[in-house]
């Protein structure tokens, strides 16, 4: 079986030898056939690191059969729907992919329907946790008087009462409140007026 090994530490300042010991000798042992590492000096919390790119097109043209990481977390850091997608997508090219220390991880092992099952169930919790988060967020900053959605379009009404609330003595910061627009659009409408 032809595989490739993909390995990541989270700065250049760290090593990947310890990994890569282990895995090639495990990849050894198993009678595989190292065709290609990948190795990534940056944080998993991104899937645009340069080398797991490259090891995604290269599976996609199925160079390798296998792809052999130390740990899940070595693979990805981006949480669990990204991850599952990302084993989804190896699937998908017909790649399998195994996990060194996590032997459960293993899409060609009898665990493998279980596990996907499972990071499946993760991820959609991870998705509403997400979701749950974002909203409540929104609603606290709608409770605090701030407006969401596009900018105001400023208007020939909005000149008017802004030279009205400028003639009561208002400052532009409690025009801007007011009216909710920004006090850089009341100082502009000031100046043109």
């Amino acid at each position: 079986m032809k595989i490739a090994l993909y390995l990541r530490v989270s700065t250049d300042k760290q090593e990947t030898e310890n990994q890569a010991i282990q895995l090639r000798d495990f990849a050894e042992k198993q009678g595989w056939q190292i065709v290609r590492e990948y190795t990534d000096y940056e944080t998993g919390s991104k899937g645009d690191r340069a080398q797991f790119q490259r090891m995604f097109d290269d599976a996609s043209r199925r160079k390798f059969d296998l792809v052999l990481f130390w740990s899940l977390d070595r693979l990805s850091r981006e949480g669990a729907y990204e991850t599952l997608t990302y084993l989804n997508r190896l699937t998908s090219y017909g790649v399998g992919w195994r996990s060194y220390t996590e032997q459960y991880l293993d899409s060609t092992g009898i665990f493998k329907d279980a596990v996907i099952s499972i990071l499946a169930v993760i991820a959609k919790q991870e998705r509403i946790r997400r979701s749950e988060r974002t909203k409540a967020g929104l609603a606290r900053i709608k409770a605090a008087g701030k407006r969401l959605g596009r900018p105001v379009r400023l208007n020939g009404e909005h000149h008017a009462a802004v030279a009205r609330l400028r003639a009561q003595g208002l400052s532009l910061r409690a025009i801007g409140r007011e009216l909710g627009i920004s006090e850089g659009s009341v100082r502009r409408m000031t100046a043109t007026a």
